[in-house]
């Protein structure tokens, strides 16, 4: 269907896309085709001037070298072993995520409650303001200058969306290292991360929020993560929005047992996406060096 996106299927679909090619294997297995068109460089093979597409005729005239059907099945084997480890690291992942939202939300609606270290219980929890516990900082002295990103650079440069870290650069002035963490915020689609290590910022309309005297910088990214609040318009949100939020917000003492707990689970996250990491590179160095 997509060009660069090769999709296998060992059973019955159905598509709603008309651009769909299928193809009956005779002489292949479909297995080690699959992995193989994952080493095509289709875009190369594209004859459209606008939205990448094939013709029937265009693809069956890319010539591939393919091996004795044996040897496609032991390869093919193989690569579904990889496969399998990928796919059962990003379940547990997904298994770890969705535990963590649950334990985060059952901590801010305070249906767990921790002690001190005494045994005795924190005091109750107060209103307050965002704004009464967050600052903010421009980004202004920290923009990277060029997007000639390396991964050979040291200094990330990052985003508050999903994509975090854009790429590395070489730039050695205007990086962001005082207040550490602090928690990057977009403006304007209001999309958070937690920053603990020195950055530089691409866009203008992100903020650097730094903890204010009382509030612990891990809980108030915790909380932030499951306000509700609706977007709207093409507006800059952290000053006129944001700051009005009212949070319930424990002692300082309790915010700090509530932030290091959910932090064992972030590093145990972490952990398992460089596992899958590791699994993916693999699989992209066996995909290179098997289809040469």
């Amino acid at each position: 269907g997509t060009i660069d996106k090769p999709m296998y299927f060992n059973g019955k679909i159905w598509t709603v896309d008309t651009l769909f090619y299928t193809h009956s294997f005779k002489s292949a297995i479909p297995k080690f085709v699959y992995n193989l068109f994952q080493r095509i460089n289709w875009k190369q093979h594209n004859e459209a001037g606008g939205v990448p597409s094939f013709s029937k005729s265009t693809i069956e005239q890319i010539e591939l070298v393919l091996p004795q059907i044996d040897e496609q099945g032991k390869i093919a084997t193989f690569l579904s072993l990889i496969d399998e480890r990928i796919s059962t690291q990003s379940k547990i992942i997904q298994q770890l995520e969705t535990l963590m939202q649950g334990l985060r939300e059952k901590l801010f609606n305070q249906q767990i409650r921790f002690k001190d270290k005494k045994g005795n219980k924190f005091p109750d929890w107060e209103l307050k303001k965002l704004g009464d516990c967050l600052d903010y900082i421009q980004p202004t002295n920290y923009l990277v200058s060029s997007t000639e990103y390396h991964n050979s650079h040291k200094t990330p440069v990052l985003t508050a969306g999903k994509t975090f870290i854009l790429g590395y650069t070489n730039e050695d002035y205007g990086i962001f290292t005082e207040n550490l963490p602090v928690i990057i915020f977009d403006d304007f689609t209001t999309a958070t991360q937690f920053v603990n290590f020195p950055f530089k910022a691409k866009s203008s309309a992100m903020k650097i929020l730094v903890a204010k005297e009382g509030t612990d910088i891990k809980f108030a990214y915790e909380s932030m993560q499951i306000m509700n609040y609706e977007i709207g318009g093409h507006e800059r949100h952290w000053i006129s929005k944001f700051t009005q939020l009212e949070i319930l917000v424990p002692s300082l003492s309790e915010q700090t047992v509530i932030s290091k707990f959910l932090s064992t689970f972030d590093e145990k996250i972490e952990t398992e996406k460089k596992l899958l990491q590791q699994y993916e590179n693999q699989k992209k160095f066996l995909l290179k060096n098997l289809f040469i």
